[in-house]
């Protein structure tokens, strides 16, 4: 057991120390009962990484919101007012929370930090950074409500080496982590959006390294690196992927359609590829496209393992 300093309180005449403990033992018991309750149907998903001190998986779902506030066609976190946008978070939480007690939800903004455009830019990279002060924003609405943000790349023609370390400042935040979206990643002359994009496994170690130190240097919680899947080949190798207890590893199943293909595409390219965690996107319009319901929570919690991490777009 490791000990933190001692509360000092007094008995009578004399002095004694109440040392507060963290049971380290009692922690990974806890979490390896979680997983094995969220995992138990797929034998592959039956080991778990070392979860450390101050990881929010598996202790925790996450529920978010995804766009940008540049644009109200990219998903929900930008297309409405904020104060109506957060108000509808809470509530989506609240169902999720409804579905699945055994598991505290909390709230997230993921907000697209550099995203694929087809014009080329200035120096040709097919990516617009966005502003410092958008980025600040979206923290300072989290913050409003004690909760997390996430910051997602869309490299274009740029990298995740030139893309991760402009965000260092704000990665540097414990309640601030990153996601990465191979679709709009290209090679060759492509321009993004006309062709699917993918990321190696070394790809998304560099950002696992980079979140890994990270969290080392700075003494940070765990960090969760949201990773953005729904065709084989926009993840290459993904077994080679590392899941350090420093970084924890979300394998997103974005793909959008009727309840039938999302599960396919999830049993596809998530379940039978395991890497760490899992999450499930939802798309207020794509997804309903064709007239029937959004998927509920309880019907999302219907796969195994458990997603993890909930995107609404």
């Amino acid at each position: 057991m490791n000990s933190v300093p001692a509360d000092k309180v007094e008995i009578g005449q004399s002095e004694q120390s109440v040392v507060k403990t963290f049971d380290t033992l009692k922690f990974r018991q806890d979490a390896e009962t979680l997983w094995t309750k969220m995992h138990y149907l797929d034998s592959n998903w039956s080991r778990m990484t070392p979860v450390l001190p101050g990881a929010l998986l598996p202790f925790h779902r996450i529920v978010a919101f995804y766009g940008n506030l540049n644009s109200k066609g990219m998903g929900i976190l930008g297309e409405i007012p904020p104060d109506r946008m957060l108000a509808k978070l809470m509530e989506e939480v609240n169902s999720w929370q409804t579905a699945d007690t055994l598991v505290k939800v909390i709230p997230a903004l993921h907000l697209i930090a550099v995203v694929a455009q087809r014009d080329p830019g200035f120096d040709g990279k097919y990516r617009g950074r966005m502003k410092r002060q958008m980025i600040e924003q979206v923290i300072s609405w989290a913050d409003s409500i004690g909760t997390l943000v996430f910051l997602d790349i869309q490299v274009g023609h740029s990298s995740l080496k030139e893309e991760i370390p402009r965000l260092d400042t704000f990665l540097s935040l414990p309640n601030v982590h990153l996601g990465i979206d191979a679709e709009f990643a290209m090679t060759g002359a492509h321009i993004p959006g006309t062709r699917m994009g993918r990321f190696e496994a070394e790809d998304v170690n560099f950002a696992v390294q980079y979140l890994e130190k990270k969290v080392i240097e700075k003494g940070l919680p765990p960090k969760i690196l949201v990773v953005h899947r729904f065709k084989e080949l926009m993840i290459q190798d993904a077994h080679l992927i590392r899941n350090p207890p420093e970084v924890q590893v979300l394998m997103d199943m974005d793909g959008w359609g009727s309840k039938e293909l999302k599960f396919n595409t999830w049993y596809r390219y998530i379940v039978k590829s395991p890497v760490q965690y899992t999450g499930f996107k939802l798309f207020y319009k794509n997804d309903t496209k064709s007239g029937k319901p959004l998927l509920t929570p309880e019907e999302v919690l219907t796969r195994n393992p458990k997603p993890l991490y909930i995107q609404y777009q």
